[in-house]
Order: structure tokens, then C-alpha cells, then sequence
């Protein structure tokens, strides 16, 4: 039977000589394992004298393999590709750098690979299938990592552990699916290593291919693919259908340039750690439904530049992109389901909100190109929120945020309310470009919040802006004229509010803008369409552009907020632009300080009933420039014209019935040339009126009634039109600043 054997060998050697232009020898063993040698590198083969063993000197190594344990000796190409396929209980492998460095050992179907060889870029291919098994690889260089169709489940372990610090590579090959699954228990691993997933890696992995990979995370506080430097995706289909911990993990960063990523995980889906989150194509889902967790987050930059992110997460205070430092969403379509509720975190005397969030960053939010869709639904939902700025410049940003606010106690002890609110910042809003439409239904849930200043636009760029509350107010603490509530502002800011351009629309269950600084407008179409009060500082100052607003209580309000008929030192001043504002039952203007007017246009509708009126102040109302028109009710002496230190004239004009919201009112001069034309917006009794027309020692006759042909209304104000069929009421000369008519 030896020599049988003997002569088998002898003469495949030997039938091979006309093929020795190849270049290596292949040693098939009946442990299914086959090495290869490089044919020029072998110095000789014999057998003992026994004929048990056959030796083979290979450079300066000599190796003996019982005859018995070789199956057969073959001849072929120098390939750099090591096989291991996978056969339930045990793996061949084929292994042509067996005697250049590369050493593979296999246990049932454990395999671990040690390489020592100085050759860059072997390709290890993977196929078959083991219920009970795992690859492990030890390398000192880059290597690539081929997935051909390998299901790998280790019930004690990673199913791939990549204990190379050097970069892997690996291949999803097209038309093929690879399934990786570990197990709940890991046995402990060798002293200083780590094994932190079902898909391990100490190097950075890179994956490519068109192929799919599914991952199944069943580690106890393991995660599912995780990577001790960076993870790279390039292609393929990536679906971790499980994790305990994270998803995708990479303490060093992730970078998605293409490839579909499909994550559900208890933990982070996808978790840059102390590194950076780069997604610049490719489509990436993430689903999280526990408490506490991130759909996308790192502790550096979060930049997301193309392709389609889903992420959805439903646990209380879980984040759906977030990142410690600046977060760049400049590019691709996002989209952002967050319902999970804020959590009351025991602080102080009280508690601290930790709300669910769908974007947020501890630094600065920068939208630059984005196409951004989020509904937030929890109780006190955030969408999107920075604990510094957020900074728009272009993109598209659309918010439904539907959460509820409650009331609590706060760290001091003291009653509040923690409120839902689309877009809100510790420090800054700054939108200069872009589209914003936001809508909150929640209850006390805001529009736009920022603890410091919130602008609009720039010379350059003209954002679109739309802004929708409907939630009702959140009672907080008091009584009477002293409760306190959390209302649904539409825009909330603790410092100023600068508007330069941009086209505005509010629609508000409280007030409009509010801001504990000031309101400025220097260029833009800005219209509130409801509103409880529609512009509400201690300073408000437009300077031009085009407002509408529209309220149940006063439209345009300039306060410190301390309340009374004394001169708190408010300020409301037009300097130019077009102003109409319609009040129902509030004032239309109503400063607790002073109202100066330079310039513009404004019309004032006010309400239609006493003892509200069309322009209320405590201080002084200069007119030195500009259109005035305000119609108001019949509110006695607290009907209120400009001050007689005024520089243009006025008219204050009395009636003693009323007029209804159909009745024009008319003011020309002796030759019938028009001076004003005005359609009140309801009943009124009273109408103040100033322009540069009104000239000293000039008698004007009022009509009331009648109509205007041939021009344009615009808010009831009729221009270029011929005005005919009025009452006359009463002719009046200016002779003052302030000229009083009555009839």
C-alpha cells in the first residue's frame, strides 16, 4: 500500500514537469487543507526510508506530512488569495502563501489566520456556511477581506475578529449574501485583545462590492459591526438586523460615501464615538426603540453632504442625529422621526428635561443645502436643537412637531413647563437663506426659540419662512392678572430679533414675535396672519419692507413687560416700509413708552369696540415723516393722536355715530384732488390721519360712503383711483399740528 502511495506521487510529479511554467506547488492534505509553495523556492522532495513521510525543502524550511495525510500534489498560479470555505462542522482551505508568512489553523470550524508576510494586500475569501464557528486573522498588513456567500454564527463569539491594526478591505461580492450572527455570551478572549461585536475589527475597515451583508448582534453589551478605528462604506448592502449596544460602531469614525445601510439596534444605530460621521451618498436607515439612544451621533463632526438618511427613534430622550461638536448638513435627503418623550432628570431642588430630540448638536447646527423632513410627536419633543447656534443658508427644512409640554418643577423648585419647539437654541438663530416651514399643534409648543439673537436674511439671500402654532397654553402657576402660562409663541427670543429679508408668514395661537430685546426690520415681506399679540419688545424698529399683521389682542406692542399706564421707556419707531396691522379687540399700536414715525406707510385697523383703541402710548408720539391712517372705536379721551412737537401735521377726526366697516372715508382738498381714501377694517368712530399732503392754512372737506373706480385697494387703502357718490360731513382748515374735526 506504501508504495502504492510512493508511486502515485512519484508519477503526478512527474506527469507535471511540462507544467512546471507555473509557478507553485500545491499540497492537497486530508485535513482539507492545501498549501502552496513557490516551485522556485523548493530545493528538493523525498520520503523516509520507511516511505511514511514525505519532506519537502522549501527555502530554509523543511516540512514532513505523513503519506497518508496527502491526498494529492497539484501545480498552478502564484495566487495571492487564501480560501476558506466553510463546510458546517469543519473548513477547507486553500492557502498559497502556507510558506511565504501566512499560517492558518483550524479547530472544528474556528479559523485564525496569522500573517507575518510581507506582502501587501492578500485577499482572504470567505464562502460556506458554520453554525459553529468564526474567523480570526492576526496581520502586520493591509490585507482584503472577500465575502463570497459566508453564513458565519459563533455562539461564544465575533463571528469575524480582525486583531490587525491594518487597514481591511473588505469585498461584498455581487450577487451574494453574507450572514454574520454571535452569540449572547462571549468566552473570554486572549490577554489585551478586545472583541467587541459580531463583525470585530482592531484596523479600519473598508467595504465595497455589490453584495449584502447581514449582521445579527445577539452580544451581550456587544455591538453588531464595530471597529476600533475608522469604518469606511463604499458599496454594498449592509443590514444589521440586531444589536445590544450599537448598530455600527467606530471609535475613530464613519464615512458613507455609497452603499445601502440599514440599521435596527437597542443601542446607537450608527456611532461615530470619539471620531467623526461622514455620509456623502449612499442611503442609510437607522430604527431605535429604546430610551436614551442616538439614531447617527459622535462626539466630533457630523456632516452629512448626499444621499437618503431615514432615522427613526421612538425611546424617551433619544437623539435622532447628534454630535458633541459642529454638525454640517449640507446636502442629501433627510428625513427624522422622533417620538419619544422627555425624561424628568432629579436635579437641585427639582428636575432637568432631557427631551427626545431629532437633531442635535452641543455646538453649532449648520443647514447649507440640505433637504430636511422631520415629525417629532413625543411629549416635549425637540426637532431640531443646539446648545450654541443653528445656522441656515440654504436647503429646506419641514417640521410637524405635534408634542405636548407639561408643567414641572424646575431645579430651583419653582413651578415651569418644558414645551415642545421646532427649532430652538441656547445661543443663536441665523437663517439667511433656505426654506423653513415649521407647524407645532402641541400643546405650549413653539416655533422658533433662541436664548439669544434670531436673524432673517441678508442683503444677499432672502429666505422663506412659515411658521405655524395651534397648541394651547400650559398653566404654570398664580392667579387672576398673575398666572402664569406657557404659551404657543410663534417665534421666542431672549435678545434681539433682526429681520433684513426673507419672506415671513406666521400664523400663531400666542403672539407672532416676541423678543425681550428687540424687533428690527430692515427688508422683508413679513405677515401674521393670527396672532394673540403679533410683534411684542421693548424696542421695535421697521425701517422698511412690507408687514401685515394681524391680531386678537395688540398688533404691534413695545413693553418691558412691568404693565401699567406709566412710561416704562419702550420705543416704537417706523422709519419706512409699508405697515398694516388689524386688531379685533386689542390696540393696533401700543407702546408703554414712545412711538416715533420718520417714514412709511402705516395703516392701522384697530377694534371694533371700546375701550381698546387704534394707537395707545405712555410716552410721547411724534409724527415727523411718513403715511398714517388709523381707524379705531368711539374710546372717549383715550382716543390718542400724535403730539403736538410732531413735525408733520395731523388730523384727528371724531364722529359722533358709527360707521361701518363698509363706509369709505375721504379727505380731499378744494380743487377735489384725493388726500385719503380708507376702508376701515370694521365699525369705527374715530380716524387718525398724517402725511406730508396736509398743508398749513389748506381747508379739506370729509366724505364718508360712496366709492373709489379705476384704482388699487390695498388693505383699504384706495390709490389712483377717482373717489365719487360720498356724503359731505364737514369741511376743516389746518391751522395746528394736530387739527381736532368732529361731526
Amino acid at each position: 500500500m506504501k508504495n502504492r502511495i510512493l508511486f502515485t506521487i512519484i508519477i503526478c510529479l512527474f506527469s507535471n514537469m511540462t507544467l512546471f511554467s507555473q509557478e507553485k506547488l500545491y499540497i492537497h492534505k486530508s485535513d482539507k487543507m492545501t498549501l502552496g509553495a513557490v516551485l522556485a523556492d523548493i530545493d528538493s522532495i523525498y520520503f523516509s526510508s520507511e516511505g511514511t513521510f514525505a519532506y519537502f525543502r522549501i527555502g530554509d524550511t523543511l516540512v514532513q506530512y505523513p503519506i497518508t495525510e496527502i491526498d494529492s500534489i497539484t501545480f498552478g498560479d502564484n495566487s495571492n488569495t487564501i480560501s476558506v470555505i466553510y463546510n458546517g462542522s469543519d473548513v477547507t482551505v486553500i492557502n498559497p502563501l502556507a510558506f511565504e508568512g501566512v499560517t492558518v489553523v483550524v479547530e472544528g470550524s474556528d479559523v485564525t489566520v496569522n500573517s507575518v508576510s510581507s506582502t501587501q494586500d492578500i485577499n482572504f475569501l470567505l464562502t460556506g456556511v458554520t453554525t459553529d464557528g468564526m474567523f480570526k486573522i492576526y496581520t502586520a498588513k493591509r490585507y482584503n477581506l472577500i465575502l463570497n456567500g459566508v453564513n458565519i454564527a459563533n455562539p461564544d463569539g465575533p463571528a469575524i475578529n480582525v486583531q490587525s491594526k491594518k487597514k481591511t478591505s473588505v469585498t461584498l461580492m455581487d450577487g451574494t449574501t453574507n450572514i454574520l450572527t454571535d452569540g449572547e455570551i462571549y468566552a473570554d478572549p486572549p490577554s489585551g485583545e478586545d472583541q467587541k461585536g459580531a463583525f470585530f475589527s482592531e484596523a479600519k475597515l473598508v467595504f465595497s462590492g455589490s453584495g449584502t451583508l447581514v449582521i445579527n448582534g445577539n452580544g451581550e453589551d456587544q455591538h453588531a459591526l464595530c471597529a476600533d478605528d475608522e469604518i469606511e462604506v463604499n458599496g454594498g448592502v449592509i443590514t444589521v438586523n440586531s444589536a445590544v449596544k450599537d448598530g455600527i460602531h467606530a471609535k475613530d469614525g464613519i464615512l458613507i460615501t455609497a452603499g445601502t445601510i440599514n440599521v435596527t439596534s437597542s443601542g446607537d444605530g450608527i456611532d461615530g464615538d470619539d471620531g467623526y460621521v461622514d455620509i456623502s451618498g449612499g442611503s442609510v436607515t437607522t430604527v431605535n426603540n429604546v430610551a436614551d439612544v442616538k439614531g447617527i451621533g459622535c462626539d466630533s463632526t457630523l456632516i452629512i453632504s448626499g444621499g437618503t438618511v431615514n432615522v427613526t427613534v421612538t425611546g424617551a430622550q433619544s437623539k435622532g442625529l447628534k454630535s458633541d461638536m459642529p454638525m454640517t448638513l449640507s446636502g442629501g435627503t433627510i428625513t427624522v422621526h422622533n417620538s419619544g418623550d422627555a425624561v424628568l432628570e432629579v436635579s437641585g431642588s427639582g428636575y432637568d428635561p432631557s427631551y427626545c430630540t431629532a437633531i442635535k448638536s452641543d455646538t453649532v447646527v449648520n443647514i447649507s443645502g440640505a433637504d430636511i423632513t422631520i415629525v417629532t410627536t413625543g411629549m416635549g419633543g425637540k426637532s431640531v436643537s443646539s446648545d450654541a447656534d443653528i445656522v441656515m443658508a440654504s436647503g429646506s427644512l419641514h417640521i410637524t412637531n405635534s408634542g405636548n409640554g407639561a408643567r414641572y418643577t424646575n431645579t430651583s423648585g419653582v413651578w415651569d413647563a418644558y414645551v415642545a419647539t421646532c427649532l430652538s437654541t441656547d445661543r443663536d438663530i441665523v437663517i439667511t437663506g433656505g426654506s423653513v416651514t415649521t407647524s407645532s399643534s402641541g400643546s405650549g409648543g413653539k416655533g422658533f426659540s433662541s436664548d439669544r439673537d434670531l436673524t432673517i436674511g441678508n442683503e444677499a439671500s432672502s429666505p422663506t419662512i412659515q411658521i405655524t402654532t395651534t397648541g394651547t397654553k400650559i398653566f404654570i402657576s398664580g392667579s387672576g392678572q398673575n398666572a402664569q402660562y406657557a404659551e404657543a409663541k410663534a417665534v421666542k427670543s431672549d435678545s434681539a430679533v433682526l429681520i433684513n429679508n426673507g419672506t415671513i408668514t406666521i400664523a400663531s395661537a400666542d403672539d407672532g414675535i416676541k423678543s425681550e430685546t428687540s424687533i428690527t426690520i430692515n427688508n422683508a415681506v413679513l405677515t401674521i396672519s393670527n396672532s394673540v399679540e403679533g410683534l411684542e419688545a421693548p424696542y421695535i424698529t421697521i425701517n422698511s419692507g412690507n408687514v401685515h399683521v394681524f391680531s386678537s389682542d395688540d398688533c404691534i406692542n413695545t413693553t418691558f413687560g412691568t404693565g401699567g399706564e406709566w412710561d416704562d421707556g419702550s420705543l416704537m419707531t417706523f422709519n419706512g416700509g409699508y405697515v398694516s396691522v388689524s386688531a379685533t379687540t386689542g390696540d393696533g399700536l401700543d407702546s408703554n413708552g414712545d412711538i416715533l414715525f420718520t417714514g412709511g406707510t402705516i395703516l392701522v385697523h384697530g377694534p371694533q369696540n371700546a375701550p381698546e383703541v387704534g394707537m395707545d402710548f405712555n410716552g410721547s408720539c411724534n409724527m415727523n415723516g411718513g403715511f398714517l391712517a388709523i381707524s379705531a372705536p368711539n374710546s372717549g379721551n383715550m382716543i390718542q393722536a400724535p403730539d403736538n412737537t410732531s413735525d408733520q401735521r395731523c388730523i384727528k377726526v371724531v364722529t359722533n355715530q358709527s360707521l361701518s366697516a363698509t363706509t369709505l372715508f375721504h379727505i380731499q382738498d378744494a380743487s377735489g384732488n384725493d388726500i385719503l381714501t380708507f376702508q376701515p377694517a370694521r365699525k369705527y368712530y374715530s380716524i387718525i390721519f398724517s402725511s406730508s399732503g396736509l398743508v398749513a392754512g389748506t381747508t379739506y372737506s370729509i366724505y364718508t360712503g360712496g366709492t373709489c373706480t379705476g384704482g388699487t385697494n390695498t388693505d383699504g387703502l384706495y390709490t389712483g383711483g377717482t373717489y365719487s357718490g360720498g356724503t359731505f360731513r364737514k369741511s376743516f382748515t389746518v391751522n395746528s399740528i394736530i387739527t381736532n374735526v368732529n361731526f
